[in-house]
């Protein structure tokens, strides 16, 4: 394990989103950076830690949480998530599997039974292979105040 207590976090431009593909694929996962969305990294000397939203809805999909495995085990996905959902309006839903229910708990999801419809559609073709629940945390109020209470495929 690598303790860090500098990391940065922030969001790529789209520009530098290919550097989040290459972070990805060297962490032998098959996430990819999502076209229409902001990708958010942290970062120690390179990319430590990413994940992706993109707008639906209201609100915003989160997928492609990922944070190397040294770097595991210190609260950097968690503050990823509190950074990069920090200055959004608007629910964020993501898909797990139920496994990882626990972590996002702890991040302030709780399991969703109702989802915008192209979530719903794209959850129910992801669960005829794989389990998988969705899962909520709702922004309580406008952006700069602090997260609601209550990762991805």
């Amino acid at each position: 394990m690598i303790l860090v207590t500098n990391l940065r976090f922030c969001s790529l431009s789209g520009l530098e989103q290919p550097l989040l593909n290459k972070f990805y694929k060297s962490q032998g996962s098959p996430m990819r950076a999502t076209a229409n969305g902001q990708c958010w990294v942290a970062r120690d000397q390179g990319i430590v830690a990413a994940l992706c939203l993109s707008p639906v809805g209201e609100g915003h999909w989160l997928t492609g949480l990922w944070v190397e495995q040294a770097y595991r085990q210190q609260g950097i996905a968690g503050r990823l998530i509190d950074q990069a959902i920090g200055s959004i309006e608007g629910p964020v839903w993501l898909f797990c599997h139920p496994d990882l229910s626990t972590f996002y708990q702890r991040q302030g999801f709780a399991q969703c039974m109702e989802l915008p419809a192209p979530l719903a559609e794209r959850l129910a073709r992801y669960q005829r292979s794989k389990p998988l629940l969705a899962m909520i945390r709702a922004q309580s109020s406008l952006a700069g105040s602090s997260p609601g209470n209550s990762t991805s495929v």
